[in-house]
């Protein structure tokens, strides 16, 4: 006796899964004319169906590579089988299809906005403390930032450095080490 499951997909693998309701195979390339989704997308949402542990495949490709070309064909895995009634499909990360580029500029606009964080924390803490030796503020702007990130100890003397410039706080007078909360 067949084991119904109810597959848990986003929309794009739900519409993939939809076009097997009437035929038997399909390829990539009338996957990407047909539903008009994006190559990156359809990339995406086709490779947690037919890429990973056999017996979890719902889609099976020929050939049986990682990579998916536009020749390549996909059927419905008649063999799958899960322990479990719900079954929830993974989505493949974005990092898969996203080009250096992208990904450079990703890396970028993280860089930035962690710099006003880091500032923020230093600004915080020198506003609590007035005065703190340098060490001292380094660790704590790393316990406080070591949640969400590992700031590293460079970048966290560049803001301090971006931070004296712009008249936030200063080095004492008598010991270049210590810095002085202005407000």
């Amino acid at each position: 006796k067949a084991k119904k499951h109810i597959l848990c997909v986003n929309t794009y693998q739900m519409v993939l899964l939809l076009m097997f309701n009437t035929r038997e195979k399909v390829t990539y390339e009338e996957m990407r004319v047909e539903l008009l989704i994006p190559d990156r997308e359809l990339t995406r949402a086709l490779q947690p169906l037919s890429v990973g542990k056999s017996s979890q495949r719902i889609l099976v490709k020929t050939p049986k590579t990682k990579e998916i070309e536009a020749s390549h064909t996909f059927a419905v895995n008649e063999a799958f089988t899960s322990a479990f009634h719900r079954v929830k499909i993974q989505q493949a990360s974005a990092r898969q299809g996203e080009a250096e580029p992208e990904r450079n500029e990703t890396r970028k606009k993280v860089d930035e906005d962690r710099k006003h964080e880091i500032e923020a924390c230093i600004v915080r803490i020198m506003k609590s403390r007035k005065q703190l030796n340098h060490n001292q503020l380094v660790t704590e702007v790393v316990e406080q930032l070591n949640k969400r990130f590992q700031p590293s100890p460079l970048v966290i003397k560049k803001r301090i450095e971006g931070l004296i410039e712009r008249e936030y706080m200063k080095r004492s007078d008598h010991d270049r080490k210590l810095y002085v909360y202005l407000a």
